[in-house]
């Protein structure tokens, strides 16, 4: 009996930092997208880094928001990846706490944009991506939004519907091009209404539009940076558009789950993932378009992703307040408008 006490306690003497490193557990919330990069990437050099065990939760935003919403008393994730309108539903509804970026080393590094995105100091942004017009430069010219409701090139148009995350910010911009700058998109909804028997589709996946555009059915397309690489592979001259009313786009956030017993820990692996090492890695695997301005990627990944300050400075984004308080109206007004 007292030959095995001393041999379990001699065990334990042994391994402390190994049953400490059992204990520490990481629990992120984050989008199905790339979770195999994901893992080579970001996650097994972060384990390794800590020494600690991350446990991965995917799916889209509205199921992983009411995830946090059911265990708000008793949080299940550490930190989560959403989108940035969802990130300031999530702190409306109390989910998420105040990101302390005094604890993040590479918060400096990011370009102002990501840096407060709903200026609440509730969430960091880690990639964003630009919105623009791919278009058939040999059938076509592109100088303005407006340009795709032209007479002689709306026969010839793909939208994005409404209920896409490439909807709302197209209207925004056609909005803007049309002299109306309000959020409640009624102006550019009722544009496109006018033509809708004319326009081609009103598209729900970008991935039908590369085989459109090479079947010559559309000749243009509002549609987000990422989806930008198929285009360039087509044997039909493709450009993109830099209209003069700007470019829109979307952006992803980081947010702290509120009442997380791991926030430190959670701390650690978000400027983990925007360092200078873990952007540049996801960026030239054309999977996120870096955050980190100290990012330097060749032209053939820069043409491919969202890159640049400049780039990042001239984007339009729809304030995330606005996206929240307008949905069901823009809904609304497309049902009636536009129809499905």
């Amino acid at each position: 009996m007292k030959k095995a006490l001393i041999a379990s306690v001699a065990l334990a003497a042994l391994s402390p930092l190994g049953a400490a490193a059992q204990e520490r557990t990481l629990t992120i919330s984050v989008y199905a997208f790339a979770q195999d990069d994901y893992k080579t990437i970001v996650y097994d050099p972060f384990e390794a880094k800590c020494g600690c065990k991350l446990v991965v939760e995917t799916g889209n935003s509205v199921e992983r928001i009411a995830k946090m919403e059911a265990n708000k008393a008793n949080p299940v994730v550490d930190l989560a990846a959403v989108s940035m309108a969802d990130g300031l539903a999530a702190s409306r509804a109390g989910l998420i706490d105040k990101v302390d970026t005094s604890k993040l080393e590479n918060f400096s590094k990011l370009y102002d944009v990501a840096k407060d995105p709903n200026s609440d100091g509730m969430s960091v942004g880690y990639t964003f991506y630009a919105t623009s017009i791919a278009y058939r430069s040999d059938k076509m010219k592109i100088e303005s939004w407006a340009d795709l409701l032209k007479p002689e090139y709306v026969g010839h148009v793909a939208f994005p519907n409404v209920t896409t995350n490439q909807g709302p910010p197209a209207l925004y911009m056609l909005g803007l091009a049309l002299g109306k700058d309000t959020p409640d998109l009624k102006a550019p909804i009722e544009a496109l209404g006018e033509k809708k028997d004319e326009i081609v589709t009103f598209y729900e996946k970008s991935s039908q539009l590369v085989q459109l555009m090479q079947q010559e059915e559309i000749w243009a397309a509002p549609i987000g940076r990422f989806s930008w690489a198929g285009f360039t592979k087509l044997n039909v001259p493709v450009a993109w558009a830099t209209p003069k009313e700007g470019q829109t786009g979307g952006m992803n956030v980081l947010v702290l789950t509120k009442g997380s017993k791991n926030q430190d820990l959670a701390l650690q692996f978000m400027d983990f993932w925007l360092s200078t090492e873990v952007q540049t890695k996801l960026a030239e695997k054309l999977i996120d378009s870096p955050a980190n301005k100290e990012v330097k990627v060749s032209d053939k990944v820069a043409n491919n992703i969202t890159y640049g300050e400049d780039t990042a400075k001239s984007l339009k984004l729809i304030p995330s307040a606005a996206a929240l308080d307008n949905r069901n109206g823009w809904l609304k007004e497309w049902n009636e408008k536009v129809g499905q």
